[in-house]
């Protein structure tokens, strides 16, 4: 049977976590607040550990989900970390969404303990994570792509490898850049029709038939006309995914200009207290002008 240690249990973490159990892979789990494991443990067949060592000793695959570079550096390194103690041979498979340069740090010591590395942001929120409809964005060898694939395939919808370690955390990048501009955009077309005094749910029911359609259009509009910003992906995340964006950006000679600014929007948002808002809540900043 295969084993994986599955180490984060957050609002991801939790049931992808379950996705593998559900699938009849064998599944050790460790969360930082010992409850939460043990909770999954009574929810799903599986096994909660006391420590990062226990999780991975015997363990084919070990994915991580935690919070941000340091998180990872805390998990992956040091005597009780996942390198020192996952077997030769094993794939470690990061679901963190951080910097591209930890990525490739992470890959280059997994390599030396002769373990494979993929980093492997996702996209698709609390929603995908539960309906197992993630999108998975993978960068690494393509041999340890190969093999971690199959078992990835239990909780994602798309699977695709980008490019050698730390390309998924940059396509990862690409995504947030995009969603910032598109939400931004939303927003004000949102505001101006309240301020036309339109029937907003009309405007979107005619103008998402064409090509302003997207995602958050047909997802977010709705809960965003009725000011309801409790559906997933918190502002406090997307500063953090926006700031590693304008980080690499600085690092590869990208100019985001859109970008920059909405970090500072989104910013704005915190200081009028949406800090776990959603980021759909771009909308209240305009609203409270």
């Amino acid at each position: 049977m295969t084993t994986a240690a599955f180490i984060g249990l957050g609002v991801m973490g939790y049931p992808m976590a379950s996705h593998l159990a559900k699938a009849g892979i064998s599944v050790q789990v460790w969360n930082r607040s010992g409850d939460k494991a043990v909770k999954w443990a009574s929810e799903f067949s599986g096994k909660a550990c006391k420590t990062i060592k226990e999780a991975v000793q015997n363990a084919d695959f070990v994915m991580t989900c935690v919070g941000a570079d340091k998180d990872l550096l805390a998990v992956y390194e040091g005597p009780d970390g996942v390198i020192e103690n996952a077997a030769k041979g094993a794939i470690l498979i990061d679901h963190t969404t951080a910097s591209a340069g930890i990525a490739e740090h992470l890959s280059s010591a997994a390599s030396k303990a002769s373990q494979g590395f993929i980093d492997a942001p996702v996209s698709g929120g609390q929603q995908g994570a539960e309906n197992g409809q993630l999108t998975i964005m993978c960068g690494g060898q393509k041999e340890d792509y190969d093999k971690a694939a199959p078992i990835m395939e239990h909780y994602a919808r798309a699977l695709n490898l980008m490019g050698p370690a730390g390309s998924g955390q940059k396509t990862k990048m690409a995504n947030q850049i995009a969603i910032a501009g598109l939400i931004q955009g939303l927003s004000e077309a949102l505001h101006f029709a309240e301020q036309a005094e339109l029937d907003v749910k009309k405007v979107v029911d005619v103008i998402s038939k064409g090509a302003a359609q997207s995602w958050q259009m047909e997802n977010r509009s709705g809960t965003m006309a009725d000011g309801k910003f409790d559906y997933g992906f918190a502002v406090d995340w997307m500063r953090k995914d926006l700031g590693i964006c304008l980080q690499e950006a600085n690092r590869n000679g990208a100019t985001l200009p859109v970008t920059a600014l909405v970090d500072q929007f989104y910013g704005d948002v915190q200081k009028m207290g949406g800090n776990r808002w959603d980021t759909s809540s771009l909308i209240q900043r305009l609203r409270k002008k």
